[in-house]
């Protein structure tokens, strides 16, 4: 019986809320400097997780929602809002169709979980609807590689270690998704990490939950695969492990 996206994180939700890649990273630090400085009333965080991207907005918005279609990882994000003292609503939904009023939230977010979604563009248009006019939406995931071949690769390992991943998407992709949805793109930074100095495939796969002989096929994958290519994705080589760069790209888009 195949497992679905919100099964299976459901099962790995207490890794995500330690996991490093998750908690900690630049491109948190980076959306906020690309924010500005005045703080967002209102934020909601779609296909929170556990809510780290949500909860960095503590103590500027006064109003954090998450939506999730993963009732643990809601259970997750309530957990770690409580353990800081801070203020959030849940929502239990898919990101197609969010029980959310039109033009709610100064801001609306997602991180490191679009590669997973069934429709990306009409999750983007999802996400622009509960945009207030004058608010932005912002879209931090996996990067997809303009090269064919170096594409085609890292989609192979990603379906590997998480079969729900359904495609890192390229920057053109997104500015594609974000302008068919009337948002003008006010930045869009690609060949972003997660975590500086790269994640071993033990810890990546240790994260996701990825099963011995997928953890093997990736290896291989990678063994094979030409140094360029490898090169080209950022994965390196060192101490009998291979390491991945976890690449991401930032979108930042106001709606009318």
């Amino acid at each position: 019986m195949t497992t679905t996206a919100p099964e299976h994180f459901d099962a790995i939700a207490g890794e995500y809320a330690a996991s490093e890649v998750h908690a900690h990273s630049p491109t948190i630090r980076r959306l906020h400097e690309l924010l500005g400085p005045k703080p967002p009333d209102s934020v909601c965080d779609v296909a929170c997780g556990p809510g780290h991207l949500a909860l960095s907005f503590a103590g500027r918005a006064s109003r954090i929602v998450g939506v999730d279609a993963a009732p643990n990882m809601l259970r997750q994000f309530a957990r770690l809002a409580q353990e800081r003292g801070v203020k959030v609503e849940t929502v239990h939904a898919d990101v197609g169709s969010m029980p959310l009023p039109p033009n709610s939230f100064d801001v609306v977010v997602s991180r490191l979980a679009p590669h997973h979604f069934p429709d990306a563009a009409n999750a983007v248009r999802e996400m622009a609807r509960l945009a207030k006019p004058g608010g932005c939406v912002a879209v931090i995931d996996l990067e997809g590689d303009e090269n064919p071949a170096l594409d085609d690769l890292n989609h192979r390992i990603e379906v590997l270690h998480d079969p729900s991943h359904v495609r890192s998407y390229t920057a053109a992709h997104w500015r594609e998704f974000f302008e068919l949805n009337g948002l003008t793109i006010e930045a869009l930074e690609t060949r972003q990490t997660e975590l500086p100095g790269g994640l071993t495939i033990r810890r990546w796969c240790e994260i996701g939950s990825t099963a011995p002989e997928a953890q093997k096929k990736i290896r291989a994958l990678l063994a094979a695969a030409p140094r360029e290519y490898l090169v080209g994705l950022g994965i390196q080589f060192a101490n009998g492990e291979f390491s991945i760069p976890v690449r991401t790209l930032i979108i930042l888009g106001h709606k009318k």
